[in-house]
């Protein structure tokens, strides 16, 4: 199978069910942001424990079926596409909740960089909220699977928390965001 196939040339490519689209349609926007938020996370596996490298590999397989969905498009034609279950945005929650359960109380809001893996969550996690920005837009124009936006949600937030949970484990400092007094600007 040849890599380049040159149809892409004029600005245009193929959806998994044949028709063809502009390359800045709101669609390829959304997956392209998810196939982004995959190569994050393909880094942050690089830097986190075994157990959690598995909980990234779940992911990964999650964000490949939102796209694989998002790549089908409008098609008539029934195609064969992997299921996101329900079952996989309360994984996320029961995961939240255990880390949460490990690590102190937020007292701050919390500024990344703490160590260089949890600048990795962070990243994640805004990759993660502009995708989540882009199936919204998406489903604005017509509608997508609610789930897929609900995962995406529940999903940055389990980046922050696995960011917190690290800093913690490693015994890390997280760095708080604790605002000077607001100068004003003379009128």
């Amino acid at each position: 199978m040849k890599i380049y196939t040159k149809t892409g040339d004029k600005g245009e490519t193929g959806l998994l069910g044949g028709d063809r689209v502009s390359k800045a349609d709101i669609r390829i926007e959304a997956y392209g942001t998810l196939d982004e938020l995959n190569a994050v996370i393909g880094l942050l596996c690089q830097k986190v424990s075994p157990q959690d490298r598995d909980s990234l590999r779940r992911i990964q397989w999650g964000l490949f079926t939102i796209g694989s969905h998002l790549a089908a498009g409008r098609s008539d034609k029934p195609l064969p596409l992997p299921i996101l279950e329900a079952e996989e945005v309360r994984w996320l929650e029961d995961d939240i909740d255990r880390r949460q359960s490990e690590i102190p109380p937020m007292r701050h809001f919390i500024l990344p960089g703490s160590c260089e893996v949890e600048a990795y969550t962070h990243l994640a996690r805004t990759v993660c909220r502009r995708a989540e920005r882009r199936l919204v837009a998406l489903n604005a124009q017509e509608p997508i699977n609610p789930l897929f936006i609900e995962y995406l949600n529940r999903l940055s937030d389990w980046f922050f928390v696995l960011g917190r949970h690290i800093t913690y484990l490693l015994g890390a400092q997280e760095i708080p965001w604790i605002p000077e007094k607001v100068k004003q600007n003379p009128a």
